[in-house]
């Protein structure tokens, strides 16, 4: 008999190329056991749920501009995801701020993906190309990508996993965004779902044992 399956909701507000990793790597039977049971948007419109239509998994938006405040929409989203029976939560480019009852609501069950190798680059007002723009203003020779769990501190949780990519001398913001996408994004975020739903995952002192 089969084992349930671990449900798992991805949060988008835009394209979702990283849902897109995961619900490939979901196509493979490489989610350890995971399935994605719903994308929900912060807004309507987003390609991501063009991804979720194509790929027959359930989407739906609950948008942040009918809530009135972050603890609002907070509520709602904890509602939601609970009345789904969700069990992990991926950001995947979540541009949202959430309040902190949804990190009460899923302690060490909310993972992001973040462009850069933190504690580099990170925290308030790194997203986006704004990442790459100071790596490369920096001049380090690598970044890269990191999955860590959601905590109420910015950037801050535990890190899962990590991995590196080298830096081009000739690197615009975008020719590196595409390159840490495609070498370490893609491939650690699915790789972290995974280990979660074996639950191989342990959060010890801020730190993620991996068994």
């Amino acid at each position: 008999m089969e084992q349930n399956k671990t449900r798992i909701a991805v949060l988008v507000s835009g394209g979702g190329t990283n849902l897109q990793a995961l619900i490939d790597a979901q196509a493979r039977g490489e989610l350890g056991g995971g399935e994605i049971s719903l994308v929900l948007a912060s807004k309507p419109g987003v390609y991501a749920l063009e991804r979720a239509a194509n790929a027959g998994i359930q989407g739906m938006v609950l948008a942040r501009k009918a809530y009135e405040s972050a603890d609002a929409y907070t509520k709602a989203l904890v509602a939601t995801l609970q009345q789904e029976g969700i069990e992990l939560v991926v950001l995947a480019g979540f541009m949202i701020i959430i309040g902190e009852e949804m990190y009460k609501a899923f302690p060490n069950r909310i993972i992001n993906v973040h462009p850069a190798l933190i504690p580099s680059f990170c925290g308030q007002g790194f997203y986006g190309l704004h990442v790459h723009e100071a790596a490369l203003a920096k001049g380090v020779k690598v970044s890269g990508a990191t999955v860590h769990f959601v905590t109420p501190e910015c950037d801050a949780g535990p890190i899962i996993l990590q991995k590196a990519v080298d830096v081009h001398e000739d690197d615009t913001p975008e020719t590196l965004q595409k390159r840490i996408m495609q070498e370490a994004e893609w491939k650690i975020l699915p790789l972290a779902v995974s280990l979660f739903c074996q639950g191989r995952l342990k959060v010890e002192n801020n730190k993620v044992y991996i068994s």
